[in-house]
């Protein structure tokens, strides 16, 4: 045992023990939130534009029963009705009463304008079958807008 003794005794007696590393100060970890952020909002907006609407959750509205009242003295009606041809007829009459007008839409139009211009009557109602499209009643109200000093009225009727 004296080599043992010969290490022992090489040592200094100032040492106060085995030599440790030093671990470095580290600072402060942040932690950045906005890769996060960035996949929730992505996520989001994928939800959104994929999700299909339930068709359970649309709402049928009720058929209008009530509106502005329009003095019937006071107006001149124009009904459009769905001939079963594929075509519009126009009447100058509440309902479909006597003949429907006859010619092109350049004629209707002109037999329109001067019916209501001759009427004198200050509102003018265009009543229309469901089935009539918003084109024919689009020109009826064109006709319609060309006389000056009338108030124009929509109102849709059922053929029951």
């Amino acid at each position: 045992m004296p080599a043992v003794d010969s290490i022992l005794n090489d040592i200094p007696a100032d040492d106060d023990g085995p030599i440790l590393k030093r671990r470095p100060i580290r600072e402060e970890a942040e932690l950045d939130i906005t890769p996060m952020i960035d996949v929730t909002f992505l996520l989001l907006i994928f939800f959104i534009v994929a999700s299909v609407p339930d068709a359970n959750t649309t709402v049928d509205l009720p058929p209008a029963r009530y509106g502005s009242a329009v003095s019937k003295n006071n107006s001149f009606t124009i009904t459009l009705s769905d001939n079963g041809n594929n075509g519009v007829d126009v009447y100058l009459a509440e309902g479909t009463i006597g003949e429907p007008l006859s010619g092109g839409e350049d004629a209707q139009a002109e037999a329109i304008r001067d019916a209501v211009g001759s009427s004198m009557k200050s509102n003018v109602i265009i009543k229309a079958d469901r089935e009539i499209a918003y084109h024919d009643v689009s020109r009826v109200a064109a006709a319609v807008g060309l006389v000056e000093g009338v108030s124009l009225h929509f109102a849709v009727f059922e053929v029951e």
